[in-house]
This record gives structure tokens, C-alpha cells and sequence, in this order.
């Protein structure tokens, strides 16, 4: 059990980054690891992540919601692993449902304003999308020093 200044650090790893890791669990057992764009809650211990309805991660996380999340320093020296419990919103279906609502301030969390939100409220519908939210249970790793 990581000790508070040292989950502090993790926290802080987690909260700096922008692109993580997403491990979740294929039908065999085995990992499966995705490259995702992220943000970062800290206050609610939330992560949030735009997925795919039909991708394996999406499949994977409907079947076992357990996760884990691996984000690293720019050196790959230091890292932190939260461990999760997924929570799949439904599929976008319309440009003014609340998953697109929730995709858009995921956007701007991660990105800032898009060019055309009516464009990018389309394209999240056509695309199947929803949100991923990834209830951090637990956090450890090797804090970056200093």
C-alpha cells in the first residue's frame, strides 16, 4: 500500500499526462492493451476515455469490467498504474444525447474547442461512440523523483 506522498505523486503522474495504456481482459485471460487519449479527474477519481462501440477493449470491459491504466514519464522511468472498476455510458445515438454531451467535455478536457462541434457531434454518432469511465481503486507505481 503506497503511502500518501507517494499516491500523491502517482496522482500527480496521472494528472500531467494526456496518453495512457487501457489493459483490459480478453475472453482467454490474456491482456489486451490499447493506446488511449485520456482525462483525468482527480476530485472524483475518474478517468475518462472515448471508445468505439465494437473494438475489443469496448467488448472486453462489457464482459469484465475490471481495467487498469498505465501512464509513464517522458523518460518511461517513472509510471503509475491505476487499477479500475469500467463504466460503459451508452452509445451515442443522436448529436444532442447526453453520451455526446459527455464526449464533447471530454474533447475540450483533453484538446480544447473543436473548429465544428455540430460536425463533431455527427461524426460521434456515426462513429458509435460512447464514454469509457474508468473508477480509479487503487493507484501504484514508481513516483517520478525530485
Amino acid at each position: 500500500m503506497a503511502d500518501e506522498k507517494t499516491e500523491q505523486a502517482l496522482t500527480d503522474l496521472i494528472a500531467g499526462r494526456w496518453l495512457g495504456v487501457l489493459a483490459t481482459i480478453k475472453r482467454d485471460g490474456r491482456p489486451q492493451l490499447s493506446n488511449v487519449v485520456y482525462s483525468f479527474d482527480r476530485d472524483q477519481g475518474l478517468i475518462r476515455v472515448s471508445v468505439t462501440d465494437g473494438r475489443a477493449k469496448t467488448a472486453n470491459l462489457r464482459r469484465d469490467p475490471r481495467a487498469s491504466f498505465h501512464v509513464s514519464s517522458d523518460d518511461g522511468w517513472a509510471y503509475a498504474v491505476a487499477e479500475a472498476r469500467a463504466e460503459l455510458t451508452p452509445v451515442a445515438e443522436r448529436p444532442d444525447d447526453p453520451t455526446v454531451a459527455e464526449l464533447v467535455g471530454l474533447y475540450r478536457a483533453v484538446q480544447g474547442e473543436h473548429p465544428d462541434w455540430d460536425d463533431f457531434r455527427r461524426a460521434m454518432v456515426a462513429d458509435r461512440r460512447l464514454v469509457l469511465r474508468l473508477h480509479v481503486e487503487r493507484v501504484y507505481g514508481v513516483p517520478p523523483r525530485g
